[in-house]
Protein backbone atom coordinates (compact mmCIF):
# COMPACT_ATOMS: atom_id res chain seq x y z
CA UNK A 1 0.00 0.00 0.00
CA UNK A 2 1.69 3.66 -0.89
CA UNK A 3 2.27 5.98 1.55
CA UNK A 4 0.58 8.58 -0.27
CA UNK A 5 -2.51 6.75 -0.53
CA UNK A 6 -2.19 6.48 3.28
CA UNK A 7 -1.81 9.79 3.91
CA UNK A 8 -4.56 11.59 1.70
CA UNK A 9 -6.55 8.49 3.68
CA UNK A 10 -5.56 10.37 6.68
CA UNK A 11 -6.02 13.73 5.66
CA UNK A 12 -9.56 12.99 4.58
CA UNK A 13 -10.06 11.54 8.28
CA UNK A 14 -8.60 14.63 10.42
CA UNK A 15 -11.04 17.08 7.73
CA UNK A 16 -13.78 14.71 8.11
CA UNK A 17 -13.07 14.91 12.15
CA UNK A 18 -13.37 18.71 11.81
CA UNK A 19 -16.82 19.08 10.14
CA UNK A 20 -18.12 16.87 11.61
CA UNK A 21 -17.14 18.52 14.96
CA UNK A 22 -18.81 22.01 13.74
CA UNK A 23 -21.84 19.97 12.93
CA UNK A 24 -22.45 18.65 16.17
CA UNK A 25 -21.51 21.49 17.99
CA UNK A 26 -24.02 23.42 16.18
CA UNK A 27 -26.82 20.77 15.98
CA UNK A 28 -27.04 20.98 19.95
CA UNK A 29 -26.56 24.44 20.30
CA UNK A 30 -30.02 25.19 18.21
CA UNK A 31 -31.83 22.78 20.77
CA UNK A 32 -34.49 24.54 22.86
CA UNK A 33 -32.56 23.88 26.20
CA UNK A 34 -30.30 26.03 28.32
CA UNK A 35 -27.81 24.73 30.61
CA UNK A 36 -27.73 27.26 33.20
CA UNK A 37 -31.50 26.87 33.85
CA UNK A 38 -31.58 23.29 33.58
CA UNK A 39 -29.17 23.70 36.51
CA UNK A 40 -30.69 26.03 38.72
CA UNK A 41 -34.21 24.96 37.95
CA UNK A 42 -37.40 26.95 36.14
CA UNK A 43 -37.41 29.49 39.20
CA UNK A 44 -34.12 30.42 39.44
CA UNK A 45 -33.74 34.16 38.66
CA UNK A 46 -32.57 36.16 36.08
CA UNK A 47 -28.93 37.45 38.23
CA UNK A 48 -28.46 34.04 38.79
CA UNK A 49 -28.81 32.72 35.49
CA UNK A 50 -26.53 35.41 34.49
CA UNK A 51 -24.06 34.71 36.89
CA UNK A 52 -24.01 30.85 35.75
CA UNK A 53 -24.12 31.52 32.14
CA UNK A 54 -21.01 33.70 32.54
CA UNK A 55 -19.19 31.13 34.84
CA UNK A 56 -20.20 28.37 32.09
CA UNK A 57 -19.03 30.82 28.96
CA UNK A 58 -22.26 30.74 27.75
CA UNK A 59 -22.75 34.03 27.58
CA UNK A 60 -19.58 34.07 25.27
CA UNK A 61 -19.91 34.00 20.64
CA UNK A 62 -20.96 30.48 19.29
CA UNK A 63 -17.16 30.56 17.56
CA UNK A 64 -15.33 31.26 21.14
CA UNK A 65 -17.69 28.57 22.38
CA UNK A 66 -16.80 25.74 19.64
CA UNK A 67 -13.24 26.62 20.23
CA UNK A 68 -13.25 26.03 24.52
CA UNK A 69 -15.23 22.54 23.71
CA UNK A 70 -12.81 21.38 20.90
CA UNK A 71 -9.96 22.30 22.15
CA UNK A 72 -11.05 20.19 25.43
CA UNK A 73 -12.54 17.41 23.47
CA UNK A 74 -9.01 17.11 21.98
CA UNK A 75 -7.16 16.58 25.35
CA UNK A 76 -10.09 13.91 26.74
CA UNK A 77 -12.39 16.78 28.39
CA UNK A 78 -15.92 17.29 26.75
CA UNK A 79 -17.12 18.68 29.89
CA UNK A 80 -19.75 18.12 33.01
CA UNK A 81 -22.89 16.15 32.68
CA UNK A 82 -26.06 18.31 33.43
CA UNK A 83 -28.00 15.68 34.79
CA UNK A 84 -25.23 13.97 37.05
CA UNK A 85 -22.83 16.97 37.85
CA UNK A 86 -20.44 14.47 36.54
CA UNK A 87 -17.08 14.63 33.94
CA UNK A 88 -18.88 13.05 30.46
CA UNK A 89 -15.64 11.38 29.19
CA UNK A 90 -15.11 8.60 31.89
CA UNK A 91 -19.14 7.88 31.19
CA UNK A 92 -18.97 8.17 27.53
CA UNK A 93 -15.60 6.31 27.13
CA UNK A 94 -17.14 3.52 29.17
CA UNK A 95 -20.50 2.91 27.37
CA UNK A 96 -18.82 3.10 24.13
CA UNK A 97 -16.38 0.80 25.16
CA UNK A 98 -19.50 -1.63 26.41
CA UNK A 99 -21.16 -0.70 22.62
CA UNK A 100 -17.98 -1.82 21.10
CA UNK A 101 -17.78 -4.81 22.56
CA UNK A 102 -21.42 -5.93 21.62
CA UNK A 103 -20.22 -4.49 18.10
CA UNK A 104 -16.85 -6.59 18.12
CA UNK A 105 -19.00 -9.92 19.13
CA UNK A 106 -21.66 -9.32 16.39
CA UNK A 107 -19.25 -8.42 13.34
CA UNK A 108 -17.32 -11.32 14.02
CA UNK A 109 -19.72 -13.81 14.07
CA UNK A 110 -21.44 -11.84 10.80
CA UNK A 111 -18.33 -12.25 9.05
CA UNK A 112 -17.82 -15.69 9.95
CA UNK A 113 -21.38 -16.72 8.82
CA UNK A 114 -22.96 -14.15 6.26
CA UNK A 115 -19.79 -14.75 3.94
CA UNK A 116 -19.67 -18.37 3.58
CA UNK A 117 -23.21 -18.20 3.56
CA UNK A 118 -23.37 -16.12 0.58
CA UNK A 119 -20.60 -17.46 -1.56
CA UNK A 120 -22.67 -21.14 -0.79
CA UNK A 121 -25.67 -19.66 -2.24
CA UNK A 122 -24.20 -18.06 -4.93
CA UNK A 123 -22.00 -21.37 -5.47
CA UNK A 124 -25.25 -23.46 -5.10
CA UNK A 125 -27.96 -21.06 -7.09
CA UNK A 126 -31.12 -22.26 -7.46
CA UNK A 127 -30.52 -25.34 -5.80
CA UNK A 128 -32.24 -25.98 -2.12
CA UNK A 129 -29.45 -24.55 -0.37
CA UNK A 130 -29.68 -20.98 -2.23
CA UNK A 131 -33.61 -21.09 -1.60
CA UNK A 132 -32.72 -21.96 2.15
CA UNK A 133 -30.15 -19.00 2.48
CA UNK A 134 -32.21 -16.46 1.06
CA UNK A 135 -35.64 -16.93 3.06
CA UNK A 136 -33.96 -16.31 6.17
CA UNK A 137 -32.05 -13.92 4.79
CA UNK A 138 -35.42 -11.96 3.61
CA UNK A 139 -36.80 -13.17 7.01
CA UNK A 140 -33.68 -11.04 9.34
CA UNK A 141 -34.02 -7.94 6.51
CA UNK A 142 -37.79 -7.78 6.97
CA UNK A 143 -38.08 -8.25 10.81
CA UNK A 144 -37.57 -4.68 12.54
CA UNK A 145 -34.82 -5.07 15.60
CA UNK A 146 -37.25 -4.84 18.55
CA UNK A 147 -39.45 -7.42 16.85
CA UNK A 148 -36.44 -9.85 16.64
CA UNK A 149 -35.20 -8.72 20.29
CA UNK A 150 -38.34 -9.05 21.77
CA UNK A 151 -39.07 -12.34 20.23
CA UNK A 152 -35.41 -13.48 21.40
CA UNK A 153 -36.25 -12.24 24.97
CA UNK A 154 -39.44 -13.65 25.01
CA UNK A 155 -38.52 -16.95 24.14
CA UNK A 156 -34.95 -17.54 25.21
CA UNK A 157 -35.07 -16.23 28.70
CA UNK A 158 -39.14 -16.78 29.08
CA UNK A 159 -39.49 -18.92 32.23
CA UNK A 160 -39.92 -22.00 29.89
CA UNK A 161 -36.56 -21.87 28.33
CA UNK A 162 -34.31 -19.49 30.18
CA UNK A 163 -31.12 -20.17 28.52
CA UNK A 164 -30.18 -16.36 28.99
CA UNK A 165 -30.72 -13.73 31.28
CA UNK A 166 -33.32 -10.78 30.13
CA UNK A 167 -31.03 -7.99 30.62
CA UNK A 168 -28.16 -6.78 32.27
CA UNK A 169 -24.37 -6.51 31.79
CA UNK A 170 -21.74 -8.03 33.86
CA UNK A 171 -18.00 -7.18 32.92
CA UNK A 172 -15.51 -9.67 31.59
CA UNK A 173 -12.85 -8.92 33.70
CA UNK A 174 -15.36 -9.73 37.23
CA UNK A 175 -16.44 -13.22 35.57
CA UNK A 176 -16.05 -14.28 31.59
CA UNK A 177 -18.29 -16.73 31.41
CA UNK A 178 -21.06 -14.53 33.02
CA UNK A 179 -20.15 -11.40 30.75
CA UNK A 180 -20.97 -13.95 27.66
CA UNK A 181 -24.07 -15.17 29.31
CA UNK A 182 -25.38 -11.68 29.80
CA UNK A 183 -23.81 -10.78 26.12
CA UNK A 184 -25.26 -13.53 24.26
CA UNK A 185 -28.92 -12.50 22.98
CA UNK A 186 -28.05 -9.05 22.32
CA UNK A 187 -25.29 -10.48 20.10
CA UNK A 188 -27.29 -13.04 18.71
CA UNK A 189 -30.49 -10.62 17.80
CA UNK A 190 -27.49 -8.37 15.84
CA UNK A 191 -25.83 -11.14 13.98
CA UNK A 192 -29.25 -12.26 12.60
CA UNK A 193 -30.18 -8.83 11.34
CA UNK A 194 -27.03 -8.01 9.81
CA UNK A 195 -25.86 -11.44 8.43
CA UNK A 196 -29.91 -11.12 6.73
CA UNK A 197 -28.21 -7.96 4.57
CA UNK A 198 -24.15 -9.18 4.31
CA UNK A 199 -24.76 -12.42 2.63
CA UNK A 200 -27.82 -11.18 0.40
CA UNK A 201 -24.87 -8.42 -0.72
CA UNK A 202 -21.97 -11.52 -0.73
CA UNK A 203 -24.38 -13.97 -2.98
CA UNK A 204 -25.42 -11.21 -5.68
CA UNK A 205 -22.37 -9.96 -5.68
CA UNK A 206 -20.49 -13.44 -6.03
CA UNK A 207 -23.39 -14.52 -9.09
CA UNK A 208 -22.40 -11.75 -10.96
CA UNK A 209 -18.45 -12.21 -10.87
CA UNK A 210 -18.74 -16.29 -11.42
CA UNK A 211 -20.23 -15.01 -14.84
CA UNK A 212 -17.46 -12.19 -15.43
CA UNK A 213 -14.77 -12.57 -17.95
CA UNK A 214 -11.94 -12.82 -15.82
CA UNK A 215 -13.59 -15.70 -14.00
CA UNK A 216 -13.97 -17.61 -17.12
CA UNK A 217 -10.79 -16.67 -18.50
CA UNK A 218 -9.10 -17.99 -14.90
CA UNK A 219 -11.29 -21.25 -15.55
CA UNK A 220 -10.07 -21.53 -18.82
CA UNK A 221 -6.06 -21.10 -17.89
CA UNK A 222 -6.46 -24.27 -15.88
CA UNK A 223 -6.54 -22.89 -12.42
CA UNK A 224 -8.21 -25.21 -9.69
CA UNK A 225 -12.25 -24.64 -8.59
CA UNK A 226 -10.79 -23.79 -5.67
CA UNK A 227 -8.00 -21.04 -6.48
CA UNK A 228 -10.76 -19.46 -8.81
CA UNK A 229 -13.64 -19.19 -6.49
CA UNK A 230 -11.70 -17.94 -3.82
CA UNK A 231 -8.44 -15.87 -5.25
CA UNK A 232 -11.07 -14.48 -7.92
CA UNK A 233 -14.20 -14.89 -7.52
CA UNK A 234 -15.00 -14.35 -3.63
CA UNK A 235 -11.83 -11.55 -3.61
CA UNK A 236 -13.63 -9.54 -6.08
CA UNK A 237 -17.50 -10.02 -4.39
CA UNK A 238 -16.17 -8.28 -1.12
CA UNK A 239 -15.57 -4.75 -2.75
CA UNK A 240 -19.05 -3.79 -2.29
CA UNK A 241 -19.52 -5.98 1.47
CA UNK A 242 -16.71 -4.28 2.77
CA UNK A 243 -18.50 -1.00 2.60
CA UNK A 244 -21.64 -2.18 3.67
CA UNK A 245 -19.83 -3.85 6.87
CA UNK A 246 -17.92 -0.09 7.54
CA UNK A 247 -21.09 0.92 7.09
CA UNK A 248 -23.21 -1.59 9.96
CA UNK A 249 -19.93 -1.11 12.54
CA UNK A 250 -21.55 2.76 12.74
CA UNK A 251 -24.91 1.41 12.96
CA UNK A 252 -23.53 -1.13 15.87
CA UNK A 253 -21.84 1.27 17.92
CA UNK A 254 -24.35 4.21 18.45
CA UNK A 255 -27.32 2.61 16.22
CA UNK A 256 -28.21 -0.04 18.14
CA UNK A 257 -30.58 1.95 20.34
CA UNK A 258 -33.39 -0.27 20.39
CA UNK A 259 -31.51 -3.36 20.90
CA UNK A 260 -29.86 -1.92 23.68
CA UNK A 261 -33.03 -0.43 25.68
CA UNK A 262 -34.44 -4.02 24.93
CA UNK A 263 -32.01 -5.55 26.66
CA UNK A 264 -31.18 -2.96 28.88
CA UNK A 265 -27.56 -2.78 28.06
CA UNK A 266 -25.82 0.40 29.45
CA UNK A 267 -24.44 1.04 25.75
CA UNK A 268 -23.86 4.52 24.17
CA UNK A 269 -27.09 4.43 22.56
CA UNK A 270 -28.98 4.18 26.08
CA UNK A 271 -26.57 6.89 27.98
CA UNK A 272 -27.43 9.53 24.16
CA UNK A 273 -30.99 7.97 25.28
CA UNK A 274 -30.94 9.34 28.66
CA UNK A 275 -29.13 12.70 27.29
CA UNK A 276 -32.11 13.42 25.39
CA UNK A 277 -34.84 12.72 27.93
CA UNK A 278 -32.52 15.09 30.43
CA UNK A 279 -31.24 17.49 27.49
CA UNK A 280 -27.95 17.05 28.64
CA UNK A 281 -25.75 18.46 25.89
CA UNK A 282 -22.44 18.39 26.99
CA UNK A 283 -23.00 14.33 27.41
CA UNK A 284 -24.92 14.30 23.83
CA UNK A 285 -22.72 16.05 22.18
CA UNK A 286 -20.20 13.99 23.66
CA UNK A 287 -21.97 10.96 22.16
CA UNK A 288 -22.61 12.04 18.79
CA UNK A 289 -18.71 13.15 18.18
CA UNK A 290 -17.78 9.89 19.51
CA UNK A 291 -20.69 8.13 17.04
CA UNK A 292 -19.14 10.18 14.42
CA UNK A 293 -16.03 9.58 14.57
CA UNK A 294 -16.55 5.87 14.52
CA UNK A 295 -18.23 6.27 11.17
CA UNK A 296 -15.32 7.89 9.93
CA UNK A 297 -12.62 5.59 11.41
CA UNK A 298 -14.83 2.57 9.97
CA UNK A 299 -15.10 4.61 6.46
CA UNK A 300 -10.94 4.69 6.53
CA UNK A 301 -10.37 1.02 7.46
CA UNK A 302 -12.98 0.08 4.64
CA UNK A 303 -10.72 2.35 2.22
CA UNK A 304 -7.71 0.55 3.51
CA UNK A 305 -9.38 -3.10 2.78
CA UNK A 306 -10.25 -2.05 -0.57
CA UNK A 307 -6.81 -1.04 -1.46
CA UNK A 308 -5.36 -4.62 -0.51
CA UNK A 309 -8.44 -6.56 -2.19
CA UNK A 310 -7.82 -4.28 -5.36
CA UNK A 311 -4.58 -2.67 -6.29
CA UNK A 312 -5.94 -0.67 -8.59
CA UNK A 313 -7.76 1.51 -6.34
CA UNK A 314 -4.49 2.88 -4.71
CA UNK A 315 -3.71 4.94 -8.14
CA UNK A 316 -7.37 6.46 -8.65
Amino acid sequence: MSVTFLIRRLFYLVLTAIVVSMIVFGVTQVLPANAAQMILGEYATEEALAVLNARLGLDEPAVVQYWHWLSGALTGDFGTSLRTSQPVAPVIMEAFGRSALLAGFSLGLVVLISIPLGAVAALRRGRATDLAVSFVSYLGVSLPEFVLATLLLVWLAGPSVGLFPASGYISFLVDPLDALHHIALPVITLTIILTAHISRMVRSEMVDTLGSDFVRAARLRGLSRRRVIVNHALRNSLLPAITVIALDVGYLIGGVIVVEEVFSFPGLGRQLILAIQNRDLPMLQAGALVMAMTYAVANLLADLAYAALDKRIQFE
